[in-house]
């Protein structure tokens, strides 16, 4: 191997910074953050709305939104995968966030 491991950097160093300390979570899981394996926790103790879990109401409401917009196609957000799904006369395509399934079906105003 050419490249050696690097040194921690000395404390005397003038680019050393201690890592901040972080208090202890509260319960299993972040009350409040995006994280999917925080947001999945979360969702167990939820209720269902409609066949749905509450944590993943917003990405729900997207998806219909965006369907609403193309009534050509299903569009829904899987829970488990944590993406959207598309299903088209072509296929089945999976869309990883909301910015990209924004980018592939824009709003009908942005486009008049």
């Amino acid at each position: 191997m050419t490249h050696p491991i690097p040194a921690p950097r000395p404390s005397s160093d003038p680019l050393h910074r201690t890592p901040s300390r972080r208090g202890p979570l509260p319960g299993p899981y972040c009350t409040t953050c995006e994280h999917p394996s925080c947001r999945r926790r979360r969702a167990q103790h939820l209720p269902r709305l409609g066949g749905h879990l509450a944590e993943y109401r917003s990405e729900h409401v997207l998806a219909a939104a965006v369907q609403a917009r193309n009534p050509h196609l299903i569009i829904w957000y899987g829970e488990n995968t944590g993406s959207y799904w598309v299903a088209s006369s072509t296929g089945l395509a999976e869309v990883p966030d909301a910015q990209t399934l924004d980018r592939l079906f824009p709003a009908l105003l942005e486009l008049w």
